[in-house]
């Protein structure tokens, strides 16, 4: 390979490796206007859209053990990649589609060493938002706190009833 194939290759394997996503688009039928305006819109979930060599990216899927992601190498390949929430990468990348004619087209995808075909970037893009999921997972945990607090302050109360019912017995007789 020739020294300025492997520095684009070593630039591409650089800015992967921290990502923890990738998408494999097809770019076909998008002009520089389109790409443009999507590329402004995925900055802002920390995400870039960036069209990048078959050949190449062979190369540096292989080095990052990308595994099954070759058979999303055909015809003209731009990669969506970031750092940030996939779930609202995924929302923009599924909204410019919806409003540009189905273009891109979403081949396969890559998180966490697993493998995500179009249904599963869809199914990502139906995800609230990370602040939000998380706010359910830790109502989630404090749930059984809580409800152990309510029965025990309602126990309390309770206590509280019959001893003031037994002193007003006492004081009316």
């Amino acid at each position: 390979m020739r020294p300025e194939k492997q520095a684009i290759a070593r630039e591409i394997k650089e800015q992967l490796s921290a990502a923890t996503f990738a998408i494999l688009t097809d770019f076909t039928k998008m002009d520089m206007v389109k790409t443009a305006a999507l590329r402004k819109k995925l900055r802002e979930t920390n995400a870039r859209f960036q069209v990048v060599p078959n050949r190449l990216f062979r190369v540096v899927a292989k080095e990052l053990n990308y595994e099954g992601i070759e058979a999303g190498l055909k015809g003209p390949t731009a990669i969506v990649y970031g750092s940030g929430d996939v779930a609202a990468t995924a929302k923009t990348l599924r909204d410019f589609i919806k409003t540009n004619d189905k273009i891109p087209v979403v081949k396969l995808g890559h998180m966490a060493g697993a493998l995500l075909k179009p249904s599963d970037v869809e199914a990502l893009a139906t995800l609230p938002p990370k602040k939000v999921l998380q706010g359910m997972l830790v109502g989630t945990i404090a749930a059984p706190m809580s409800n152990l607090v309510g029965v025990m302050s309602q126990k309390l109360a309770s206590l509280v009833y019959v001893l003031k019912a037994a002193t007003d017995k006492k004081s009316a007789a």
